[in-house]
């Protein structure tokens, strides 16, 4: 009897659902849980899973998974800043900027369509009002930056979009009461005078220099400051995804920008001129909205498996990237003022992610410097007269 009690016992232990046991004098119940690609459904995908352009990055290794990400970006947002500046060096396009940026609205509405219906959950979850909000900014951040290239050189406004930080740091103190640490108000220091030198810079040896364009790129980034917060709060408080985001932020900004250009008269003259150039225009700009979308979908999937930190250092360094390709491809003055402004941005950038990693990032002390120094020194003597 206690052997057929064993058999039953082995039997009920091996995997597989609820099994109820019956016996003459005892009950056994054995339950066992399924594994996760079991219990899921084969049309769902596991919420680990890191799907970039249908490609699950999860089935590669740690570092092929940083490779995949790091190419993607330096790719696509290298050739998507080359095509920016290709489509505004088509000459009479500069007055434009306002219609090159509807057409990417365009585009990237597509997009997020048929990303949308490639998900099972087709369900709008962020209210219309939200969407108008953020789309309202998502036209003043895209539409000022298209239209301040045809004032200032390219590498100008990536420096001045690698430092959203003032208008975030300023906000936040006149807006919410914020205090920042000194390491905050020391980066903060430092992309401004780096700003401040590549503009002076920027005026001295370009002749077009136009300080509307300063302004211009200016409100772009207060209204990517604001953005940001504003879609992140959406997406967490009604669980959207990037895809719904994407498609309804851009079709209603869409509305915005065709409002505008109709009201102002700004329409029928870009089409006139585009129609004339319809690959410099439309062909240029179909692949400048596809390499920024796809780009995007990196940074996403960059900043998911390895972190904030690692990504904003790769970013940093493609707009470096771009900056030198600019310099590179089309022609324009150059000093070293530019590197040495740049160089003081990028320091403001790495204060920035060290403010907000201090307990992963242990940087040494001059204290700990100069005891180490001692010690050697100490040592080397000591060496020295053995």
């Amino acid at each position: 009897e206690e052997q057929a009690d064993d058999n039953n016992s082995t039997e009920c232990s091996e995997p597989g659902a609820m099994d109820l046991k019956f016996t003459s004098s005892r009950k056994y119940i054995s339950i066992s849980v399924p594994s996760k690609s079991q219990a899921m459904s084969p049309h769902i995908k596991s919420v680990d899973d890191v799907v970039v352009l249908g490609m699950n990055l999860s089935k590669f290794s740690k570092p092929a998974q940083f490779f995949i990400c790091v190419s993607g970006v330096f790719m696509f947002y290298l050739i998507y800043g080359y095509l920016q500046e290709l489509i505004f060096s088509v000459e009479g396009f500069k007055p434009f900027g306002w219609y090159l940026t509807l057409v990417q609205f365009g585009f990237y509405s597509i997009f997020g369509l048929i990303e949308l219906q490639l998900i099972q959950d087709k369900r709008r979850r962020i209210p219309g009002k939200t969407y108008m909000i953020i789309a309202f900014l998502t036209v003043g951040t895209m539409g000022l930056s298209n239209t301040s290239l045809g004032y200032l050189n390219y590498p100008t406004q990536v420096i001045f979009k690698c430092c959203k930080l003032i208008p975030v740091m300023i906000g936040g103190v006149f807006i919410q009461g914020k205090r920042y640490n000194i390491v905050d108000v020391s980066a903060a220091l430092c992309m401004s005078l780096g700003l401040i030198w590549f503009t002076l810079a920027d005026s001295t040896v370009a002749p077009n220099f136009n300080l509307t364009g300063v302004i211009l790129i200016s409100l772009a980034l207060c209204a990517d400051a604001v953005i940001g917060n504003v879609q992140e709060k959406a997406m967490k408080l009604h669980n959207g995804s990037n895809s719904e985001m994407v498609l309804y932020s851009y079709s209603i900004g869409f509305v915005y920008i065709l409002f505008g250009l109709t009201c102002t008269s700004g329409l029928s003259p870009a089409v006139t001129f585009c129609s004339k150039h319809p690959v410099q225009t439309y062909g240029y700009a179909f692949l400048f909205s596809l390499t920024g979308y796809f780009g995007i979908s990196f940074v996403l999937a960059l900043i998911k498996i390895f972190g904030a930190l690692l990504a904003v250092t790769v970013t940093t360094g493609r707009k470096a990237m771009t900056i030198v390709l600019s310099f590179l491809f089309f022609a324009k003055p150059f000093t070293l003022q530019y590197v040495w402004s740049g160089l003081l941005v990028v320091f403001g950038i790495f204060l920035n992610v060290y403010s907000k990693n201090m307990d992963k990032i242990k940087l040494p002390s001059l204290l700990g410097l100069w005891k180490e120094s001692v010690e050697e020194s100490k040592s080397r003597t000591l060496s020295q007269t053995v």
